[in-house]
This record gives C-alpha cells, structure tokens and sequence, in this order.
C-alpha cells in the first residue's frame, strides 16, 4: 500500500509540473508573439528576458531545497573520520566573533569546540528569551488556538535562529530535517509512559518551589487559579527550552557519542533553565493577577448602591461593607 501511495504522489507531482511547463511556454509563447508584431527584436529581448528569470528560479529552488553533503560521523574523538569531519565542520561553522584564535587558518578540533561554547551562550540566551514569551504565552492564552499557534511558532523561532547561528548558509530540508530530529525527542512525540515522570519532575518541582499564599492576596482562594495559570505556563516554557537545548546540541554534535547524550544532558539543563525563567516571570505572573483581582473587586463594589432613605438594614450593612472593602483594597494597592 505504501509503494502504491508513493507512486502515485509521484505520477501526481510528474503531470502537474508537466502541465505547469506546458502552460507556462504556451503563455509565454503567445506574448512574444504579441510583443514580436510590434517590433521584431522586442519579441526576442521578451524571451530572453523569460528564460533568465525562470532559470534563476529554478537555480534559487535547487539551493534552497539541496542538502550538503554529509560526511561521516566519527564515533570517538580519536577517531580516523575526525580530521576530515573538521575540515567540513569548519567550512560551514561561523567563527564567533568572542573567538581568540579568530584569524588561526589550520582548525583543529580543540578550535571547533571552543567556537561550539561561545556559539552556545548565544543559543541558549536566544531559548530562555523566547522560553520567558512562551511563559505567558502558556499561562494567559492556555487551551485556546491562539496559544497554541503562538507557542508552536515560537518554537519554530527557536529551532530556526539556532540552526541560521550554526549554519553560513541555510537549506530548507536540511532545517526540517533538524526540526524532526528536535520533535522526536519531546515528550509525548513517541509516547512512553517511562519517561514521562523524568519530563514532568522539573515542571512540577518549580510550580511547587513557590509559596503561593503569600503572592497574592486572600492567597487560599486564588491559589488554585494561580496555580492553574502558572502550570501552563511552566509546561510551556519547559518545551520551548528543551526544543532550543537539543537544537543547540544538535548542531553541535562531532561524534556518535555526542549523540548518545543528547537527551539526557539536554532535559538536565532544560529543568536548570525552567528554574531560572520561574524565578523571573513568577513575581511578573503574581502581581498582574493580584492587581487584576484587585481592580475587578473595586469595579464590582461599584455596583453596590449606597444606603438611601427607606432601605433596610442588610442594604445598610452591605453598603457600609463595600465601602470598607473598596477602602481596604484601595490601600493596599
């Protein structure tokens, strides 16, 4: 069935680029044509003219659709590929410019590795930058098709900026190939029930680490809420961090071995980097639902009419109690 499905799509993509060329020279064919009648020379400068572009297009398509080509991966540092992996990595690998060997001509593997670290920091200041966005993202768009699409393409950001940071030139399918290889190693993308425990440890950890009562006001109540809030947002953050970390090393992988590691190493300073964002954002978080309940409360106290002549004595004791709420939240603010 898949050997059918596949030439089929083939056969498909075949008569559709044929029927697009066959259009595309009768088209062009008809207005020289037309051009020609006015002057002879205009009907063939027309195309000339044609013919550069769409060759440029087609130039342009191969570029941008091509894979380099892939040298072996060695399997230990000493190993007999890495001489010639090096001198790969290096014709494409950008020198950071915090390099101190900048101008050295003969790069060894030393020099790529210290270019890796420099090139690192970058990485992953760019992920905790867009892992702080996907924080609130998370926490005050949750279930909604908003939130989902942003923090996706957020993550796509990420994944991308990494990739054009290791990268001198980019290519499109080598940056789907890439973002595969980032997919498959998030949670739930092959699902284990095993490792789900490792990937919600560092998220439940932080939402945990707070004191939620005393960062908001009447804090018994509104916990739960907070908490709700801030869960998303944590989960959120926990993604996008994870898929920057193991894009970074990813693209910094010199040997088999290297690619062993990835996910633990990388689920290890994704839960680091969880932390520290939680730390940032969660007083941001707490102080904008406070002033947010704040503000509902007084907008709904000012619904309370005062006591007037001929009103009861509850309508007496719930109006002097709206006052003194409004005044309460009023110093407090």
């Amino acid at each position: 069935m898949k050997r059918k499905t596949t030439l089929f799509f083939y056969a498909a993509l075949a008569a559709s680029i044929l029927i697009l060329v066959v259009f595309t020279l009768n088209q062009l064919s008809a207005a020289a044509i037309l051009i020609g009648s006015l002057n002879p020379y205009a009907g063939k400068l027309f195309l000339l003219f044609s013919a550069s572009i769409l060759l440029f297009f087609i130039y342009r398509g191969i570029r941008l659709f091509s894979l380099q080509k892939r040298v072996v991966l060695p399997e230990q540092d000493n190993s007999k590929e890495m001489e010639a992996f090096v001198v790969h990595l290096t014709s494409r690998l950008p020198v950071h410019p915090m390099h101190p060997d900048l101008s050295r001509k003969d790069k060894d593997q030393r020099w790529v590795r210290t270019n890796h670290k420099f090139l690192e920091v970058d990485a992953f200041n760019t992920t905790r930058q867009i892992a702080t966005k996907n924080f609130f993202v998370g926490a005050f768009a949750q279930n909604t098709s908003y939130g989902t699409t942003t923090s996706l393409l957020n993550i796509f950001k990420v994944v991308w900026k990494i990739y054009a940071l290791h990268n001198r030139e980019q290519h499109l399918r080598e940056f789907i190939f890439l973002v595969r290889s980032v997919y498959a190693y998030l949670p739930l993308s092959d699902f284990k029930k095993e490792d789900i425990p490792a990937h919600i440890k560092p998220i439940i950890q932080s939402s945990f680490s707070n004191t939620l009562s005393t960062l908001l006001p009447a804090g018994n109540l509104l916990s739960p809420f907070f908490f709700s809030l801030f869960m998303a947002g944590s989960t959120n953050t926990y993604l996008t961090c994870l898929a920057g970390i193991v894009a970074t090393h990813h693209c910094q992988i010199m040997t088999e071995e290297d690619k062993k590691d990835i996910i633990h190493q990388s689920m290890f300073e994704a839960s680091f980097m969880l932390k520290e964002i939680v730390r940032e954002c969660n007083p941001i978080l707490s102080v904008t639902i406070s002033q947010a309940v704040k503000k509902a409360g007084l907008e709904s106290l000012d619904t309370i009419p005062g006591p007037s002549t001929g009103s009861g004595m509850a309508q007496d004791i719930v109006s002097h109690l709206a006052s003194s709420l409004k005044h309460i939240l009023k110093e407090n603010g």
